[in-house]
């Protein structure tokens, strides 16, 4: 059976935050009232096995971009294994479906998580979201099952725009061998404003952009009527 391992800060690190008063980390993203935000320390898994089926998992925030009206975002069950599921399926072509993590932010980042597109006539499978600033303004690749593609974005004042690929320009992302009905790894490497993009443990491209430069939240997403699963979400401070 899977476990679930979070490991966030120590306690030397919230000694050392509240005894010098240090304000949120630069970021556009406003903070809980009254509750610091602090950048992640040490790796951070989820697998999510302990939280509860149909329902959002605890300390994520649901956000939609673009048309539509809401977005669902829960735990189900999938050949006996918990894995956290974009179900809502009723969504127009421009609307973006995130998830993301509460308690804490980061600039730099490695994440990776297995997704798998389970259903979507207008798009299926989905990817990982870093400096999420707010609903309209952060990054985002992801692989698409019918498209068999991977595109990293950036999504700006609501809009999303794809991004040169590093050495090839303008080529809306890399096309990949075929993603199938089954599970993915997808994988991206943050270093200030270098992104390398992961497939299955190979690299396949990267990207250069200076758009967000400050901390933000992490997350996941899909697009319009894709249903995915998503499970192994791992985030580690970049190295």
């Amino acid at each position: 059976m899977k476990t679930l391992k979070i490991i966030l800060w120590t306690f030397a690190a919230w000694a050392i935050l509240i005894a010098c008063g240090e304000a949120t980390p630069e970021s556009s993203f406003p903070a809980p009232q009254n509750k610091i935000i602090p950048v992640l320390q040490q790796d951070t898994i989820f697998s999510f096995e302990t939280y509860e089926r149909g329902k959002s998992p605890l300390h994520w925030t649901q956000y939609y971009t673009g048309r539509g009206e809401y977005t669902e975002w829960k735990i189900v069950e999938d050949a006996g294994n918990n894995v956290l599921a974009q179900w809502s399926q009723d969504q127009p072509n421009y609307h973006f479906n995130e998830i993301v993590w509460d308690e804490f932010v980061l600039q730099d980042v490695d994440m990776q998580v297995r997704l798998k597109g389970v259903k979507g006539k207008k798009d299926q499978g989905g990817g990982l979201v870093w400096r999420f600033l707010d609903a309209n303004n952060y990054y985002v690749v992801r692989a698409n099952p019918l498209e068999n593609n991977v595109v990293l974005y950036k999504v700006q004042d609501g809009i999303r725009s794809d991004l040169p690929v590093l050495g090839k320009g303008k080529t809306y992302g890399v096309d990949v061998p075929e993603l199938g009905s089954g599970w993915n790894t997808l994988r991206v490497q943050v270093k200030d404003d270098l992104f390398t993009v992961y497939l299955n443990d190979k690299e396949i491209f990267q990207v250069r952009d200076k758009t967000f430069r400050k901390a933000g939240k992490t997350g996941l997403w899909t697009k319009a009527d894709a249903v995915t699963y998503f499970d192994d979400f791992s985030i580690k401070p970049a190295k």
